[in-house]
């Protein structure tokens, strides 16, 4: 199957799922993995400035940390692979195209895109219609 056929079998297996979890980005300077476990990130990355961490706003609140904005997560069910080519770029793209921030962390099996939560029910429909329309005709 040629590259172009397998990014279009990709893009229709898209199945875009909202969490109904509201997320935020926090930094927290000279923190080390594993020492703010208790804040439930469900990612973390490491940083010269220090340790990022996406976490349930209600843990940003409860512990006063600062944050930008709220994103919600999408995932997209269909099953990825670390190896395709190509897929990150349509999506983000798309939802560049109107205007749409997004935060992609591609896990093992799937991709999860962050944005932000006033803008979802259109990140949502967007890749709907991608989903059913992969050629873009």
């Amino acid at each position: 199957m040629m590259r172009t056929e397998f990014l279009q079998e990709l893009i229709k297996q898209l199945s875009p799922k909202l969490d109904s979890t509201t997320y935020v980005y926090c930094t927290v300077p000279k923190a080390k993995y594993g020492e703010l476990e208790h804040l439930k990130p469900i990612v973390s990355i490491a940083e010269l400035e220090g340790l990022t961490l996406v976490i349930p706003l209600e843990q940003a609140e409860a512990e006063g940390l600062d944050y930008y904005r709220i994103f919600r997560r999408i995932t997209l069910e269909g099953h990825s692979s670390l190896e395709a080519l190509g897929l990150t770029s349509v999506v983000t793209s798309l939802l560049a195209e109107r205007g749409i921030t997004t935060n992609v962390i591609a896990g093992f099996y799937h991709d999860h895109m962050f944005v932000p939560n006033d803008r979802t029910d259109e990140a949502i429909k967007a890749l709907r219609e991608l989903a059913s329309n992969p050629g873009g005709e």
